[in-house]
């Protein structure tokens, strides 16, 4: 990633840098000035958002609350340069960020009722209100300073995010601004009101409780090695061969189905979810549509008919976490809602007969 002054420079060159006119004219009340000087930054604050909050809804949500609240406040916004409103944004956005997760207090959604007895979870999640995050929706390039750690697909892969959930909201907050979008100390004390130094101690506390990072014989998106493990997966997943699915898992493989807080941990375990599940719709075949969320492999997940019939309907959206060249994650996130953000098809024509 390019540093934040670097990609000022360049929004110059190319005549994107606000002119004193369009920031005079947004700070009188000209709503297509200030959308003119905002719209760009859209997707980032949507990513910045959803880290922190772990729910692209609730990360809407946000995005609108910053965007309001930059407007109400653009007559007294002082700065004259890019890189002082994207800041300026981003301080609206984070600390907005940070009210949410106080003020929700992180209640969970409705759990799901599943339609079968599934076996005994090996654990209970604890955040029930993940959801999926579109790869289309990702910023095509999230500017970022020189100290940042992360590119934009690493720091919404769901290991990090969860993370970030699991972390006191003003560590979250600083491992982001620091570690993902590389302000200096000083500039993100300035932005939550505190010191440097209490900045510096959350930080380190902060990467303390990150997971490790990816195997390092990973297979790289996109890459022919990653298209022929999909493959095997969906073949696989779709006939309810579960033995196949099972000999793909990495030896500590789990399957997490948000909102429902059930997990499942070991090949054997997830083995007997699958089992379970099969077993409740004999004759029903699961069919997945490939999409990406969070930087990694996707699938629309779609059930054929109980009745027979000519339509497949949506039944969650499967994110695979891979580790070397085996499937270490299985997250299935449950619901029709989920769909409509990565443009999936609300249901799909009966198979051939």
């Amino acid at each position: 990633m390019g540093s934040a002054d670097s990609k000022d420079t360049a929004e110059a060159e190319n005549g994107t840098q606000p002119g004193l006119g369009v920031l005079d004219a947004a700070r009188a009340g000209d709503p297509d000035a200030f959308a003119r000087l905002t719209e760009p930054y859209r997707r980032s604050l949507l990513a910045h958002c959803y880290r922190l909050l772990g729910s692209l809804a609730d990360a809407e949500d946000q995005v609108q609350e910053t965007l309001l609240a930059a407007w109400r406040g653009m007559a007294g916004f002082e700065g004259g340069s890019v890189a002082q409103l994207r800041a300026w944004l981003y301080r609206i956005a984070t600390n907005r960020c940070l009210n949410a997760r106080r003020d929700l207090s992180r209640r969970p959604p409705p759990e799901p009722t599943p339609p079968f007895a599934p076996p005994e979870p090996t654990r209970r999640g604890d955040v029930p209100w993940l959801q999926p995050y579109p790869d289309r929706l990702l910023p095509s390039d999230e500017a970022a300073g020189p100290e940042a750690r992360y590119e934009t697909r690493e720091s919404v892969e769901l290991a990090f995010v969860v993370a970030l959930q699991r972390m006191p909201p003003r560590q979250a907050a600083v491992l982001v601004l620091r570690d993902v979008l590389g302000y200096p100390a000083n500039e993100v004390a300035a932005q939550l009101g505190t010191s440097t130094t209490a900045v510096k101690g959350l930080l380190q506390r902060a990467r303390g409780t990150l997971p490790s990072g990816s195997a390092p014989d990973a297979v790289a998106p996109g890459s022919a090695q990653e298209r022929a493990l999909l493959a095997r997966f969906v073949e696989a997943f779709t006939a309810d061969d579960v033995d196949a699915v099972v000999a793909l898992l990495t030896d500590d493989a789990w399957l997490a189905m948000p909102p429902a807080r059930h997990e499942y941990v070991g090949p054997d375990a997830v083995a007997a979810f699958l089992r379970a599940g099969a077993a409740w719709r004999p004759g029903r075949r699961l069919r997945l549509r490939p999409t990406r969320a969070n930087g990694q492999p996707a699938f629309g997940c779609y059930l054929d008919a109980a009745d027979g019939g000519d339509i497949a309907r949506p039944a969650g959206l499967v994110v695979l976490t891979l580790a070397g060249s085996r499937v270490q994650g299985i997250t299935r996130f449950l619901g029709a809602d989920v769909f409509e953000p990565f443009g999936l098809p609300a249901e799909l024509p009966g198979r051939s007969r």
